[in-house]
């Protein structure tokens, strides 16, 4: 019976209101709704984006498109994505598809040391979007500033972290939209964060991060396909070991034709799942603890040219990134 009911639109901002019928959940309580196309367009205008990223209990604030000011002194890279929304698979080998619409480097970084966690906070995310989270790093140098003034389609990464189709024979909710439970369920089930380990022996330097869902839920429909929402930062990192990757030109991460990307979520029972891009490098810990990171207090980036070196702290609060308590969280044992 509930299935009359979950009829819904979701993507009517770009495909129109005759294109394929799409699902949504409205919270994360299981509750469906029909809505009007009219109705829903100012739900749909928006998908996600990352808000603010913790290191080590520090909040680094997200770019945000849709404001005219954002503070001056970012890690994270600015994008023309006032709508949340996605890059296409028509960006496949342009620069769009690295990080994001016409994504500008920002002027500072965040240190973290080698081993530690980042927590990424993404303003929420649709039920129906089923699909993997993936991390990737790209070495700028040794020197400040090669982050901040870096080309970005000259940026090779590699893979840190890969979480796709984590159990095909089970649903994260009663009223899920598609079988299986995915890396975005977890995600979703994690107050909308997720966690990535930097690898601890990964040679010290700077590094731009890319963070990335990719959505599968019209990846079946020719003309249409998968949906990217990579986000990028510039990091520090501190200590670690020897390790530098080679990696894949960002502009050459995904092919069209890419099993991981043309993947039918509607199919039962589900074939296995081939996450797209390149293989994980093999120092790096896939798939860590999806546990609440606390936040302790707020921080601005440290600018890639020499001079305001201060890392601004503003006052100790006790505010948690992911408030999991009293919840039923998805923590399953890492795919093989």
């Amino acid at each position: 019976m509930h299935s009359i009911l979950l009829i819904l639109l979701t993507d009517l901002v770009t495909n129109g209101p005759t294109k394929a019928p799409e699902l949504v959940q409205i919270g994360h309580v299981g509750i469906k709704v029909a809505f009007t196309a009219a109705a829903l367009f100012t739900l749909v205008a928006a998908h996600s984006r990352i808000t603010n990223f913790v290191i080590d209990g520090a909040s680094y604030n997200g770019y945000n498109a849709k404001v005219p000011n954002n503070p001056k002194l970012l890690a994270a890279w600015s994008t023309a994505v006032n709508d949340d929304g996605w890059v296409s698979t028509e960006s496949y080998g342009g620069p769009n598809i690295v990080c994001h619409r016409n994504a500008t480097n920002p002027a500072g970084h965040a240190p973290v040391a080698a081993g530690d966690t980042i927590a990424f906070q993404w303003q929420g995310w649709p039920e129906s979007h089923h699909g993997p989270v993936v991390t990737h790093l790209a070495y700028c140098g040794s020197e400040r500033g090669s982050c901040e003034t870096v080309e970005k389609t000259t940026l090779n990464f590699f893979a840190i972290d890969k979480v796709g189709l984590i159990d095909p024979n089970k649903n994260a909710t009663d009223f899920a939209t598609a079988r299986g439970i995915w890396a975005s369920d977890v995600l979703i089930q994690n107050n909308a964060s997720w966690v990535v380990q930097i690898p601890p022996k990964i040679a010290p330097g700077y590094y731009v991060l890319r963070h990335e869902i990719v959505a599968l839920h019209f990846a079946r429909y020719p003309g249409q396909g998968a949906q990217h929402y990579p986000q990028c930062i510039n990091i520090q990192v501190t200590g670690g070991g020897g390790d530098r990757p080679t990696g894949t030109l960002g502009t050459r991460l995904y092919q069209p034709a890419e099993e991981g990307l043309v993947y039918d979520i509607s199919q039962s029972p589900l074939p296995p799942y081939k996450i797209p891009g390149p293989t994980v490098y093999t120092g790096a810990k896939t798939f860590a603890a999806q546990t609440g990171a606390r936040v302790l207090s707020s921080a601005t980036a440290i600018p890639g040219i020499p001079g305001n070196n201060t890392r601004s702290m503003t006052g100790r609060f006790q505010e948690s990134v992911k408030s999991v308590e009293g919840r039923r969280t998805l923590s399953p044992t890492a795919p093989p």
